[in-house]
């Protein structure tokens, strides 16, 4: 089943990577860089790198806000990657503008630990904590890449469907909400593990789009 999924980029994203990936899984991506690109979309993909001001202001000038902000409303599948999944939310220590504010809560600073080095660069080993569409059963705990000084903190607990350690604590890997998936680290750079879980998230999209006819 043919399922039209858009990559929407606002100047703050890794796009080819994230294309590349796709490509692998032989699944087609249409670049969204204004709200007319919407119109043939099922699904959009939010990534992003850098800092939430900045890319807050990008996305602004792209008038793409309000559309993604209905496109949540109205229940339909969006991915968000690293700094896609940071703007997902209402606000971040990082700056002063405000999210999307599609997931309650916040972006906080990393806990500054003696034995942690921030940002966190590297290899984690993803704890789940609820069902999710991004694991399927015979799924085997998955190693993901991370580049982040910053974590989502959902106001609703049962919105973390993975987390990490990090410095002792457990820290938001993986957001799932309705139809809204979010990952802190880089599928598309995490080698198998980021291929499956982007093959499990495809998987789920398309019994979705086949449900709704």
């Amino acid at each position: 089943m043919k399922v039209n999924i858009g990559l929407i980029d606002y100047g703050m994203g890794n796009l080819h990577s994230v294309e590349q990936s796709f490509k692998r899984l032989n699944q087609a991506i249409s670049i969204v860089r204004e709200p007319k690109n919407l119109n043939n979309c099922q699904a959009l993909i939010l990534p992003g790198v850098g800092a939430f001001d900045p890319a807050m202001e990008n996305l602004q000038k792209t008038n793409l806000i309000p559309e993604l902000k209905q496109w949540a409303l109205d229940k339909r599948p969006l991915l968000g990657i690293c700094l896609g999944l940071q703007l997902m939310f209402e606000s971040s220590d990082e700056g002063k503008k405000e999210g999307l504010g599609i997931i309650k809560g916040k972006i906080k600073h990393l806990p500054i630990k003696k034995e942690e080095h921030i940002p966190n660069i590297g290899w984690a080993l993803l704890r789940r904590k609820t069902k999710c569409p991004l694991f399927n059963e015979t799924t085997n705990p998955q190693w993901m890449y991370f580049v982040h000084s910053y974590s989502a903190v959902p106001a609703d607990e049962r919105n973390i469907a993975a987390t990490i350690d990090f410095g002792g604590k457990d820290v938001t890997a993986i957001v799932w909400k309705e139809r809204l998936a979010a990952c802190q680290f880089h599928p598309e750079k995490s080698g198998k593990s980021g291929e499956r879980l982007l093959f499990n998230w495809l998987s789920w999209l398309k019994k979705e789009m086949k449900s709704l006819g």
